[in-house]
Parts: C-alpha cells; sequence; structure tokens
C-alpha cells in the first residue's frame, strides 16, 4: 500500500516516514511539504492512502482535500494537532472528503510510538473506502438554522445514530435535515479519539435545526437536542435519561462503541428506541441494533451504494430481521417516521 506524506514539519515527515516503512504492508510513496504540493504529488504519484497535515503553508489541509477529491480521488488520513483551530479544521477535512483523523504525535519518542498503531490502523481502515468525484461547492455546508426553544425534560424517546469512517459528512447530512420537531432525543456515536468530538459537535450544531453539544457526565436525553459521544468514553443511557460517561474496556477496539450506548438504550427505552446504523468499518452496533429490535424498536441502516464503507451497516442488516434500508439522503426521512415525527426536514 503505497503512501503520500504530507507535513509542513520535515521532523514529523520523517517520524510519520519511519511508523509507515517499519510497517509490513505499508511504503512511503513520496512526501509533500504543504497542500499543494500534495496536490501536484498526488497526480503525480497516485497513492493508495495520503496522511494529510491540518495547518500548513500555501494550502491548508482543508482545501487540499477538496482539491484532490474534485480532481482525483483518494483515501486520505488527517492528521491533526489537539488544539482547538486544529480539530475544527480536521472536521472541515472530513467534511470535504478525508475518511479518518487522528491526533499527531508529539516530537517525544515515546508519543511517537503511541502514535504508531492508531496511524497504520486508520491508513488501513482509509484504503477501503469508496470515494467519488465530488462536485465543486458539494463540500460546503447549509446555512446555519434557527434553533427552536427547548425546555430541559427528559425525552420519552430515543434515537442512537451510529457511524465510524466517513461518518463526519454522513452525520451533517443526516442531522442537517431531522426537524426541530422530532419527537425524540438524539445521541450520535461516531468513532473519533478524544479531542475531536467536540470540534464535531460544534459543527453539527451549526447545520442542525436540533442543538448539538457534546456528551457531559449528566446530560440529560431531550427533545430538540443531539448529544455527540464523547472521544475516549462509551455514553451508557441511564434510567434518569441522561448520558454517564463511562472509561470503562474498549468494545470492538473502540471507546466509543456504539454497541454499549445501544445496550443501554434498548434497556432503559425499549420500543422506544429507534436506532440508525451509518457508514463504517467493522461490526459495531449491529448487537446492540438486534437488541433495539428484540425490544420492539426501529432499526435504520444506510445502504451499500451510498457508504463510504459498508461494514457496520451490512452486519447490522444481516443481525436484524426488519431494517429499514435507506440511502444517505433518505435515513433522516425514514428516522422521522420511526419515531413518528412526520418528515424530515
Amino acid at each position: 500500500m503505497r503512501v503520500l506524506v504530507v507535513d509542513d514539519s520535515a521532523f514529523m515527515r520523517r517520524a510519520l516516514e519511519r511508523i509507515i516503512e517499519r510497517t509490513p504492508g505499508l511504503v512511503v510513496a513520496g512526501t509533500a511539504g504543504d497542500g499543494l504540493e500534495a496536490v501536484r504529488q498526488t497526480l503525480a504519484l497516485r497513492p493508495d492512502v495520503i496522511t494529510m497535515d491540518v495547518e500548513m503553508p500555501r494550502l491548508n489541509g482543508v482545501r487540499a482535500v477538496a482539491e484532490i477529491m474534485h480532481a482525483v480521488p483518494t483515501p486520505v488520513v488527517m492528521v491533526s494537532t489537539l488544539t482547538e483551530q486544529g480539530t475544527e479544521t480536521a472536521i472541515q477535512a472530513l467534511e470535504a472528503g478525508a475518511v479518518e483523523c487522528v491526533a499527531k504525535p508529539g516530537p517525544l519518542s515515546t508519543s511517537l510510538a503511541e502514535a504508531g498503531d492508531e496511524i497504520v490502523t486508520a491508513i488501513r481502515r482509509a484504503s477501503a473506502a469508496r470515494l467519488r468525484r465530488l462536485r465543486p461547492g458539494a463540500a460546503s455546508a447549509p446555512p446555519p438554522p434557527d434553533k427552536a426553544d427547548r425546555h430541559a425534560t427528559a425525552s420519552e424517546s430515543v434515537v442512537v445514530i451510529g457511524a465510524s469512517t466517513g461518518g463526519p459528512p454522513a452525520l451533517t447530512r443526516v442531522l442537517s435535515a431531522l426537524p426541530a420537531s422530532l419527537p425524540a432525543g438524539v445521541v450520535v456515536v461516531q468513532h473519533m479519539p478524544a479531542g475531536f468530538t467536540e470540534a464535531l459537535a460544534r459543527r453539527l450544531d451549526g447545520v442542525a435545526a436540533l442543538h448539538v453539544e457534546e456528551a457531559r457526565e449528566g446530560s440529560l436525553v431531550e427533545r430538540g437536542k443531539a448529544i455527540v459521544a464523547r472521544g475516549d468514553y462509551h455514553a451508557v443511557i441511564g434510567s434518569d435519561r441522561r448520558v454517564h460517561l463511562d472509561s470503562g474496556p474498549s468494545l470492538h477496539g473502540v471507546r466509543p462503541a456504539v454497541d454499549v450506548t445501544l445496550q443501554s438504550a434498548a434497556a432503559v427505552y425499549g420500543a422506544k428506541a429507534t436506532v440508525a446504523i451509518l457508514t463504517g468499518m467493522g461490526r459495531d452496533g449491529a448487537e446492540g441494533a438486534s437488541l433495539v429490535e428484540d425490544a420492539g424498536g426501529r432499526v435504520v441502516v444506510q445502504d451499500e451504494a451510498t457508504s463510504v464503507i459498508y461494514g457496520m451497516p451490512r452486519v447490522a442488516r444481516e443481525k436484524t430481521r426488519n431494517p429499514v434500508v435507506a440511502p444517505l439522503e433518505g435515513v433522516a426521512e425514514a428516522i422521522a417516521r420511526a419515531v413518528g415525527g412526520g418528515s424530515s426536514r
């Protein structure tokens, strides 16, 4: 697998090269010091995967990803600093077409060693993505909506949306189409490292009629609000209809895991629970979706044609008896109908 390494720091380029070179099955196809050079190298080398820095001179990571997706769609892993600007820009890059993001390791050898496995895993996941050439302007977000007034009362129904690789742009599409009047609280579980989910929540809040926030300990599941599970914590819904942060063992190699949230949703809400499984690698969410269905709830899965990676939706479809299968543009409508909220926006 040929990897193009893009970073404006010569030290970081070399560190990433070493991580890739020591991994069987991966080779460094080339390097680039900024986004403009990255676009040129992508066109010339046609790598299988690109690791992309976020903040670079001449052309930053977001614009570089957009140019690449328009010209020669290639799986991109964003390697971002855990700063407010860095994580926000990484989320924008995911919306522009990048498929994974990881935290940039620090300069110490221990930090680089610890980050190596995560970076290699992200490269391999990204390599399985099915990408389409974007139309100019396709990645632009809709204007911020007016927010509905909310009253802090626990919702009697819940919608749990699970996603992994390719999830942020899919979530943008779904949440921007859900009506503010949806008669259910929403909990979003996106496989994402610690530090990025706050920026994801802010980004989604800018496009959704629902209020969107990152989970805090005790966040209330209420109508008119979507709660994004915090990176590195499972989101467990308690009998008090509040989200509790759980630092227990990872499940399916991830934390937060969709299955953990769904297990609690099925137990607490029963037939009043709805689950939507979007694009992603692996099987997370399938067992939980089956539990929700057994409790009388509804299951929605994204179809194969519109999934960046048809792993999680496929297994959820196989594990449940009567899921609603919908293209990405129809998922919000299917959710709204499942919870009795009529049409999407």
